[in-house]
């Protein structure tokens, strides 16, 4: 599949995404030449930078963190993080179901595996594959796991990731799962944003930092080779040279048995690529549109289209998966058959493939199914499809793994605002679905109720949210109201129980409100792309019609109401502060872009320009001008109370927009500006349970000083 790695977490909210050797960003450029007196910031571990994140973080922790509420927030989100009734997914490789375990016996975690059989059980008995508390100690080092990829089908030879401190850099060393042990004189790369994978036992593809000119713009790999055991990584052989321009090239190698083949694929930006059949040595193109995503899986070619395409005499709308066998494809037919196609209430959220079946994700109006499609067994005409059981009112549900190169088996969650999920498998055609696992309620559901609304955005667009509030509130304005959102990169905010939430926000009595705004994918690739670029502000204005219609219908009121929001969502939080300070009382701006005049200079930025623009061309700067915080904040305005944080080892973002803006806005004489800044999480909330919940626990209680 060509795909690129989502660059953006979803913050510390419904999903808890937390998904290193931190670079010093790009080169400030001089003070007295640029206009801006903060460049000194974005040296991220300079000691005049830290002594200033030090002293910031001293009097955010004065004023926040030092009272027994806080202790109590912060141990109540942390039991529910630590908490031994979790489900522990899995994920199968060959008889063995792995798991990646973090409590508070394990801050690191372990990754470790257990049978079917056992899983089933109650307690099932696990084996340690590898204990990252263990190996920090003998190594002295502060690793956090960055996964593994492990050779399929005999699943013996694996490559970990291993981050210094949470970001996206990675060291990769070659594991053994026979020995449960790294191989000496194994496969290894140093710290680098790396994209490795198995081509055979000896072989791999290897994209990362060979030297200067080797990494694009956007700090990804832009060169792929194969490197053969033994021998060094200087000798490796090109397979593929990008630009700088690019935004990564990766290639890999599809080991399903009787279908093996090779690919490349050219990242061009966030949203277009290209991707490449390896052949005989020569790169035959997948002509399939830029935009599109290209799936070659068994005979089988699946595409899922972002823009209307033409082909084969026959127009698929965008949003549609289509399918037809590969290798007629690669031959020059276009004979596709229609899998999905939305509507004005349906989209596609995703798809996944077991041995002989496709599953759907559907979303109807932000509420999700699951479809099952059959290939018809010639190979030509209609897929058969079928349904599978619904999920509640209000709640996700998601397949989590599948086995496709050797069974129909798949494993599902359901969860809601108020459902605690729960783990079912099954085996399509054999086994129906029965529940494994239900993890426990962290908080009392019964005192509350989900709504859905829909509100009229500025230019007439119709925008759903989600309500999560006590039962018989009064709609007297009184009520503390907490707004999350996103609003990009396609992402859709769906149903999803946080116990986090429920006990630091809605058992204080606390209002919690989802805002389903575009740039997010919950209708599909119109819904994203209305708020690309000079459209950006459309997210902004609906996440501001939400405020409204809460205000307007009583929920809350503007000194009641908060908004919260991380990375892209920082980037929205920053445009609710200075566009919409009349609407929010206190504002969360979690590992946020500020800065949209300087983004694309600093760490992983480049690879965002499809998403929001050019800075450098003068004519995207003037619209991307419009909605950079960092240049429209002012003096003399009456903003809300703000929170920005974020950590020194965020690689992606990088944690100088937060210092930035900051340092601007306490100069301007805001006396009611925080910042805080952990050391270590990389591009989320923390490297361990303990520091997350110190920052989950920070932006509730901050919110909920402020909003009184």
């Amino acid at each position: 599949m060509r795909t690129f790695a989502l660059s953006f977490a979803l913050g510390i909210s419904l999903a808890a995404m937390a998904h290193a050797q931190a670079p010093a960003s790009a080169a400030p450029a001089d003070n007295a030449t640029s206009g801006d007196p903060y460049l000194w910031l974005e040296a991220t571990r300079s000691p005049r930078a830290m002594a200033w994140v030090h002293a910031q973080n001293a009097v955010t922790k004065k004023a926040f963190m030092e009272s027994p509420e806080f202790a109590k927030t912060r141990a109540q989100i942390l039991e529910v993080l630590d908490s031994e009734a979790r489900i522990p997914y899995v994920h199968r490789m060959g008889e063995y179901l792995y798991n990646f375990w973090q409590d508070k016996a394990h801050p690191r975690g372990i990754w470790r595996r257990t049978t079917l059989a056992e899983y089933q059980k109650a307690d099932p008995k696990w084996e340690t594959v590898l204990d990252i508390d263990a190996l920090n100690k003998a190594e002295g080092k502060q690793w956090v796991f960055k996964g593994a990829e492990c050779m399929k089908p005999e699943y013996v030879h694996c490559l970990v990731s291993l981050s210094p401190g949470g970001g996206d850099a990675v060291e990769v060393r070659e594991f053994d799962l026979r020995s449960n042990s790294f191989v000496k004189d194994g496969f290894f790369l140093p710290v680098a944003k790396t994209e490795v994978g198995w081509i055979d036992a000896d072989h791999v593809y290897v994209g990362t930092d060979f030297g200067p000119g080797s990494m694009t713009k956007s700090s990804y790999p832009r060169i792929a080779k194969e490197w053969t055991r033994g021998t060094p990584l200087s000798s490796a052989r090109l397979v593929y040279e990008g630009t700088p321009d690019d935004l990564a090239v990766s290639a890999y190698h599809d080991r399903t048995p009787g279908f093996e083949r090779d690919f490349v694929n050219v990242q061009k930006d966030f949203f277009h690529g290209d991707m490449y059949l390896l052949k005989d040595g020569r790169l035959v193109k997948v002509d399939v549109p830029s935009d599109a995503n290209a799936d070659a899986h068994r005979q089988w070619l699946l595409v899922q289209t972002k823009s209307p395409w033409t082909v084969g005499g026959k127009t698929w709308p965008a949003g549609a998966l289509i399918a037809m066998n590969f290798d007629e494809f690669m031959a020059g037919k276009r004979d596709f058959t229609a899998l999905f196609t939305p509507d004005a209430h349906t989209a596609l959220a995703g798809y996944a493939w077991t041995q002989h079946h496709v599953i759907l994700d559907v979303l109807d109006d932000v509420k999700s199914r699951l479809d099952v499609l059959t290939p018809p067994a010639s190979g030509d005409g209609a897929w058969a499809q079928a349904a599978l059981p619904g999920a509640p009112k209000f709640s996700t549900i998601a397949v989590v793994d599948t086995d496709p190169d050797h069974s129909d088996e798949y494993w599902f969650t359901v969860t809601g605002f108020l459902d605690p999920p729960s783990l079912e498998r099954g085996v399509l055609g054999s086994e129906p679905a029965t529940k494994i696992k239900q993890e426990p309620a962290f908080f009392d559901a019964s005192k509350f109720e989900v709504s859905q609304h829909f509100v009229t955005s500025k230019d007439g667009t119709r925008v759903p949210y989600f309500e999560i509030a006590p039962k018989g509130m009064q709609l007297d304005g009184k009520n503390r109201t907490l707004e999350y959102g996103y609003g990009g990169f396609e992402v859709s905010l769906l149903p999803h129980y946080s116990g986090s939430i429920g006990r630091a926000w809605l058992q204080r009595g606390g209002v919690y409100v989802i805002a389903n705004i575009r740039g997010g994918g919950e209708y599909g690739p119109s819904w994203h792309q209305a708020a690309l670029k000079a459209n950006r502000p459309k997210a902004y204005q609906d996440f501001a019609a939400v405020a409204e219609d809460l205000i307007k219908r009583g929920v809350t009121s503007p000194q009641r109401l908060g908004a919260e929001g991380g990375s892209n969502g920082g980037l929205l939080m920053g445009n609710m502060l200075t566009e919409y300070p009349q609407l929010y009382g206190a504002i969360a701006c979690e590992v946020p872009l500020l800065d949209m005049k300087r983004y694309t200079h600093l760490d992983a930025g480049a690879s965002w320009i499809a998403e929001y623009g050019n800075p450098d061309d003068p004519e995207q700067w003037a619209f991307i001008r419009t909605f950079s915080p960092y240049q429209n904040v002012k003096a003399g305005m009456k903003y809300p109370a703000v929170l920005f944080y974020t950590t020194t080892s965020d690689d992606r973002v990088g944690p100088a927009q937060a210092r930035k803006m900051a340092a601007k806005m306490e100069a301007m004489g805001y006396p009611n500006v925080w910042f805080y800044e952990n050391t270590e999480g990389g591009h989320g909330a923390g490297a361990d349970n303990a520091q997350a919940a110190t920052m989950h626990a920070l932006a509730y209680d901050f919110l909920w000083d402020k909003l009184k």
